[in-house]
């Protein structure tokens, strides 16, 4: 009986142990949690019209939309890949311009810190189609793609949203498939909604031609993206999303994530605010050069996902209304 006694008392102080460095750890992640950051450096405030040498400020996702669509290209050192991409958007976009007379776009490419020449490629782009057609925003240093597509979003003059990928991974194409189903949610111009492009369909030709070690993580980040933060969405990590400009206001003005996993933060916010989300099958092709470091990468996304969930949960992180802007001194 002494025996179960001792047993008992050590199941005692192993539970009181648990429950006190839980209850450190949950205070720890509330009352270090901070709010969006929405600052900028002053050069971040403004694009260069390589034409006239000016620099010339960008509006806010707060104004009334200028254009029909804006495209945010969130760019790291891809002078090479770049160039590619945006040769097969402005074409299809030309060809759509041609066929609607009334249709508008803009493209911002977001150089996130590169170390190449990512920002002079993309100016010659500006130079030749002019800044009304496409702008360049620098990041004073490296944020993370989730920074660069916030701040490129936070500039945009569209009504409708769409960030993609410098690597045209995703064919720009599919766009048409994702406005018809955004519109059908979104019917409104005041409305929002979310519209994901999906790559699910080719989860089973992925599956053979990725490791087993790679298969292991990826089904392992799924997962944990199911169980703690996001449900009903198949392809949460599609670079490929495109959105009601109310919806990027209300996102973008919350969202904290800046790296990799902001993908899932974007689609959490907007599940809290009951936004209509939906999935569209997208042509996708794996393109040499990925940025993503494999293990240090799915380290940080794990840690990421952990934090969203434990954030909001405690109330680290709120869905506030939209702040003032705010600028970065150097």
């Amino acid at each position: 009986m002494a025996c179960d006694m001792h047993t008992d008392c050590l199941l005692c102080y192993a539970s009181a142990l648990i429950a006190a460095v839980g209850l450190v750890v949950v205070a720890v992640i509330r009352f270090t949690s901070s709010k969006p950051d929405l600052t900028r450096y002053p050069d971040e405030e403004t694009f260069v019209d390589p034409k006239s040498g000016k620099r010339i400020p960008f509006p806010s996702v707060l104004d009334a939309a200028s254009v029909y669509l804006s495209i945010i290209v969130p760019s790291y050192n891809e002078e090479e890949r770049l160039p590619i991409m945006l040769d097969e958007t402005i074409e299809y976009m030309t060809e759509r311009k041609g066929e609607d007379s009334s249709f508008s776009y803009e493209i911002i490419v977001v150089d996130d810190g590169s170390k190449d020449k990512t920002t002079q490629v993309a100016l010659q782009y500006a130079e030749k189609y002019g800044t009304d057609t496409l702008r360049v925003l620098t990041l004073v240093k490296n944020r993370g793609k989730g920074g660069a597509v916030k701040l490129g979003m936070l500039s945009a003059r569209g009504e409708i949203l769409l960030f993609a990928d410098a690597d045209g991974a995703t064919k720009v194409s599919d766009l048409i498939r994702l406005e018809e189903a955004l519109h059908k949610d979104a019917p409104n111009k005041t409305d929002m909604a979310v519209c994901c492009g999906s790559r699910s369909h080719l989860h089973e030709q992925a599956v053979a031609e990725r490791t087993l070690v790679r298969n292991f993580l990826t089904h392992g980040f799924y997962f944990l993206v199911w169980f703690l933060c996001v449900r009903g969405i198949k392809d949460t990590q599609c670079g490929f999303k495109l959105m009601t400009r109310n919806a990027a206001a209300r996102i973008f003005h919350t969202m904290h994530v800046q790296r990799w996993a902001f993908d899932v933060e974007l689609l959490y916010i907007a599940q809290q605010l009951k936004m209509p989300i939906s999935e569209v099958a997208v042509n996708w092709q794996e393109i040499d050069g990925s940025k993503m470091v494999p293990l240090l990468s799915w380290i940080q996304m794990g840690r990421d996902l952990v934090l969203i969930s434990m954030r909001y949960m405690t109330g680290g992180w709120k869905i506030e209304p939209i702040p003032a802007r705010k600028t970065k001194s150097d």
